[in-house]
């Protein structure tokens, strides 16, 4: 089992690493989008997925030009009484599961584990979905609307910010979140080329103050491979996409300057991904309704 772990992470960091160097940012919604409904979800239950899996999702929507964001098993489609089409490659994701362990074997015979003997770790499994695209005899309710519902976007981005009750200042050119004073900077409104640009911003430095430990307590702590401020980029780079992705904002690359270096973390490090998106992901549940 420890080998099939260990090849999961491997496999999910290599593609992370290839769309990267392609130019692709995994984490960024590959279209433009117009409503909440758009993050990857399952069709059958409706549930979106979450941290990696929106990554793995995001990626092959936008190498295979999916044109929705849904996806169902294999058993799924069945129960429904769809089928996948002849040919058609499903795409990984994965999900952990907590596997209790106990230890407890004294002279020459097995007791019984005691609550302190016992504990439980998280087990990665992996299962195959596929897009609605590559599915047919769909029933009609599952799909997609065409016309999407009216959704304002920076409506949503701006309810995002005030709810959060994190104290904003404006003025200057430099966009930060301050850890030692607890505040985000960010230039005027006005500065910015759009609304869309504003809201961007603002959520990313919003991801950031999460960090905070009456929030999320995310601690700046170096990592092998990778600077700790390099780390919570990626963190804040992911946990903000998320969030736009929410809106139905275009997403954008803030901090392209760091691929290098995320790079060549992942390179070193099979686990960095997981959890920077696991992060970013409690990051963007904290922030959302």
């Amino acid at each position: 089992m420890k080998a099939q772990v260990k090849d999961i992470y491997q496999s999910v960091t290599d593609q992370i690493i290839d769309a990267l160097e392609s130019g692709v940012v995994p984490w960024i919604c590959p279209w433009r989008s117009h409503s909440s409904n758009l993050f990857p979800a399952n069709l059958t239950t409706g549930r979106p997925y979450r941290g990696i899996n929106v990554l793995l999702l995001n990626l092959r929507a936008a190498m295979s030009g999916f044109s929705a964001n849904r996806w169902m098993t294999f058993e799924q489609a069945r129960a429904s009484g769809a089928y996948i089409r002849k040919g058609e490659q499903g795409t990984r994701i994965v999900f952990f599961k907590m596997q209790d362990v106990t230890a407890g074997v004294t002279g020459s015979g097995r007791e019984t584990p005691s609550a302190e003997q016992s504990r439980a770790f998280p087990l990665l499994r992996s299962y195959t979905v596929f897009n609605a695209s590559q599915i047919d005899a769909l029933p009609d309710e599952m799909l997609p609307p065409d016309v999407l519902p009216e959704w304002d976007a920076c409506a949503i981005g701006e309810s995002i910010l005030t709810s959060s009750e994190a104290r904003i200042l404006y003025g200057g050119d430099s966009a930060f979140y301050s850890p030692m004073t607890d505040f985000i900077q960010l230039p005027a409104r006005s500065s910015f080329g759009s609304s869309d640009d504003f809201y961007r911003v603002a959520l990313h430095e919003l991801t950031h103050w999460t960090a905070h430990p009456d929030r999320c307590n995310r601690k700046l702590n170096s990592r092998a491979h990778l600077e700790a401020y390099a780390f919570e980029e990626l963190v804040a780079e992911m946990g903000s996409a998320f969030l736009t992705n929410y809106c139905g904002l275009d997403g954008k690359l803030q901090h392209a300057s760091y691929i290098s270096n995320w790079l060549e973390a992942l390179r070193n490090d099979k686990r960095l991904v997981f959890t920077a998106a696991s992060q970013a992901q409690r990051a963007a549940d904290f922030l959302l309704p």
